[in-house]
């Protein structure tokens, strides 16, 4: 494993990240896209379609499926948008409850 490999997985172990080397290697194309392998669509729950946040670390990519959060509390479960935000059941029932 190079010093880079090490890094990454001692940055996954400090957040609690499981990483595991695919070997897998993909190009940049010319409009800068990649492509994720199927395996890895499949195991992480990847639809096509589907929204991808992206992360920078340091000089790391890091990309994560994107689940809608309560712009609140931060819970994913019963988000709805409202009044072009994300809010959950919770954190709205309080708010209308409020004079």
């Amino acid at each position: 494993m190079t010093n880079n490999g090490k890094i990454i997985h001692l940055l996954a172990f400090e957040r609690g990240i499981r990483v595991k080397s695919t070997g897998i290697v993909r190009k940049v194309d010319d409009l800068g896209r990649i492509v994720l392998p199927r395996e890895l669509r499949k195991v992480l729950d990847i639809s096509e379609r589907d929204s991808l946040e992206i992360f920078v670390d340091g000089s790391y990519i890091m990309l994560q499926k994107y689940e809608p959060s309560c712009i609140f509390c931060g819970e994913a479960e019963n988000v709805s948008v409202h009044k072009g935000k994300n809010i959950c059941a919770n954190c709205l029932a309080e708010l209308k409850n409020k004079p």
